[in-house]
């Protein structure tokens, strides 16, 4: 998948079939809108395109309006969004910049200025729920007429549905925040999991006894949040089990090296040799967050904080043995 921060480069292909959002999560409902997609363009014979903003628009207006309760939690990073478009076989990423001059545009010059005249759209397929333009004046009604008046076919997709529940980034969200992993795999179709470079840290884990994987996490407001158990892909032939905290770390410092921003720190229960003290800086991991042990707490002392640790390690290798052992049964009862 090819990847472009705005539309004026050279290599964006003269016209594609479109679908235009936020994609956070890239959830079940996400998934079947670039399938329709996928097909839609194959039929017309020019790529598929997902044209998406960052920082998400009311990231903008919140900071605009001094008003950081109307952020939205942020469910995945940009590369864990560009990550599983390129999954689900988009051609072309477009990431536009949704700054003033985005947010004042008015319908008709988005429609003449961004899908015409920047993407050459034949196709733009967009959600129910659809509004864009300065102050959201625009919505289907208003991109339907335009492509009949210049050629360029609209279509909506309706709601996605799971077990009669609607699918969209908020109901990730509120399973998230209420730490049902199962809720959110079941909306997104697959773990909820975070990737990113393994970076240095303050490296007090290495001190405590318990060395971490650090991932900065971008955004400042994550939708999950708390201690996990978690599974690490990227290190070897299999995925490694082990304990994780995503969040500020309450009981340190907020003036360490990381400042206080939002962190992904992870214990592996397993290490290979191979990779010795210092073989996982660097590398690119996934840390799929498949079961919420607590939030995150406060420790009075660092032999508090170790023992709470400790705590979470032996939690977390009873949800392994735990789920090994259902996984067995099923595998059982599917082969009766």
């Amino acid at each position: 998948m090819q990847v472009f921060r705005g539309f004026h480069y050279p290599g964006i292909a003269p016209s594609c079939a479109l679908t235009i959002g936020n994609f956070d999560g890239v959830h079940r409902g996400h998934q079947a809108m670039l399938a329709l997609l996928k097909n839609e363009a194959q039929h017309r014979g020019v790529p598929s395109c997902v044209l998406t903003f960052e920082p998400h628009p009311r990231d903008y207006f919140a900071a605009a309006l001094h008003k950081p309760e109307l952020a939205p939690a942020r469910i995945g990073t940009l590369r864990d969004k560009l990550t599983e478009l390129a999954r689900c076989g988009v051609d072309q990423t477009i990431v536009l910049p949704f700054d003033a001059r985005l947010a004042s545009q008015s319908p008709e010059a988005f429609i003449r200025d961004v899908l015409q005249q920047g993407l050459g759209a034949r196709y733009v397929l967009v959600g129910d729920d659809f509004r864009f333009g300065a102050k959201r004046a625009g919505d289907y009604a208003m991109l339907d007429a335009a492509g009949t008046s210049h050629g360029f076919d609209v279509a909506r997709m309706n709601s996605y549905e799971v077990h009669g529940l609607r699918v969209s980034s908020s109901a990730v969200r509120d399973a998230l925040g209420q730490g049902d992993m199962a809720a959110a795999a079941s909306l997104l179709g697959r773990p909820y999991s975070i990737s990113g470079h393994v970076v240095h840290g303050r490296k007090l884990g290495r001190e405590l006894g318990w060395p971490t994987l650090n991932l900065r996490f971008a955004h400042w407001k994550p939708a999950a949040n708390g201690i996990f158990a978690v599974l690490v892909h990227g290190l070897g032939g299999k995925p490694l089990p082990g304990v994780a905290n995503l969040g500020v770390r309450p009981s340190l410092d907020p003036n360490d090296v990381n400042g206080g921003r939002v962190l992904l720190e992870t214990y592996c229960l397993e290490w290979p040799d191979s990779l010795g003290r210092e073989g996982a800086y660097g590398k690119i991991i996934r840390v799929e967050l498949l079961h919420k042990l607590h939030d995150e707490l406060k420790y009075a002392s660092l032999d508090a904080l170790k023992t709470g640790i400790a705590k979470d390690c032996d939690d977390a290798r009873a949800y392994f043995v735990t789920m090994h052992a259902e996984t067995s049964r099923q595998t059982t009862r599917d082969r009766i």
